[in-house]
């Protein structure tokens, strides 16, 4: 089991679209998926069609103990999710003083069983949410714009990960970077992609993801890019994707 993180300290990245898009395109192609929204704004779970304020049991009552992942999960069209809820947001203050507070995903996470992929929504931020998720993960997944704006947190973030690499989860590795909002007919794009591949070599995904209406619609809607618009630039990107993750990889 594969337990994968998408994160970025950048707003705006298509990180909730990755993680809810990719969960889904494995789905598709027959993988065991679960889904963790983890960040207070609950946008993975607003994107599935779901209701934070709804649910009974979420990611919270997981981190305080209340309940198990196998009670948190919430079926859904060949996905499992473990929604987020409006706690998580006094979820800093309410664990600050537990101990090993980094290690209460990791530990709710340890009897889980039967998937192939679990991806966890990060929030675009480094508290104690992250630190959990980071902790919990073997791998990270970083979704990017091809833009200077985003392209200049990319070093702040790779510190971030060495720190928790050395202090709390020396297993952890980038092993994925997902170009998104990508627009090859634009020259500054294909610049700040080359700036990428020098970075993080054949960490980065040959599959982009295209500048796509429909991605940005889906979550309205409350679906997947697969069941809103199937035919779209977006779900054959990230259906591609999908397969260079279960394939050979990277070049």
């Amino acid at each position: 089991m594969k337990i994968i993180s998408l994160f970025n300290q950048k707003g705006g990245v298509g990180k909730t679209t990755s993680a809810v898009n990719i969960g889904a395109g494995m789905a598709k192609l027959g993988q065991r998926v679960l889904l963790i929204d983890l960040d207070p704004q609950a946008n993975l779970t607003l994107s599935l069609g779901l209701n934070p304020n709804d649910s009974e049991l979420s990611i919270y009552e997981l981190l305080d103990g209340k309940a198990t992942a196998a009670q948190a999960i919430k079926p859904r069209d060949g996905l499992d999710v473990i929604p987020a809820a409006i706690q998580l947001a006094g979820a800093e203050l309410q664990f600050a003083g537990v101990p090993g507070r980094e290690m209460l995903l990791s530990d709710a996470l340890g009897g889980l069983g039967n998937y192939d992929f679990v991806f966890i929504d990060c929030p675009p931020s480094l508290g104690l949410l992250t630190l959990n998720a980071l902790t919990a993960c073997n791998e990270i997944y970083i979704p990017i714009q091809a833009e200077f704006l985003p392209l200049q947190g990319l070093k702040q973030l790779t510190e971030t990960v060495e720190i928790v690499q050395r202090r709390l989860n020396p297993g952890l590795e980038i092993s994925g970077v997902i170009t998104t909002f990508y627009d090859p007919r634009k020259v500054l794009q294909r610049q700040v992609m080359e700036r990428i591949k020098e970075r993080f070599g054949p960490r980065v995904f040959n599959q982009t993801i295209r500048v796509n209406v429909a991605l940005a619609e889906a979550p309205g809607a409350g679906k997947t890019i697969f069941e809103y618009q199937p035919d779209s630039h977006g779900a054959q990107d990230y259906l591609s994707l999908c397969r260079e993750i279960l394939g050979a990889g990277h070049e």
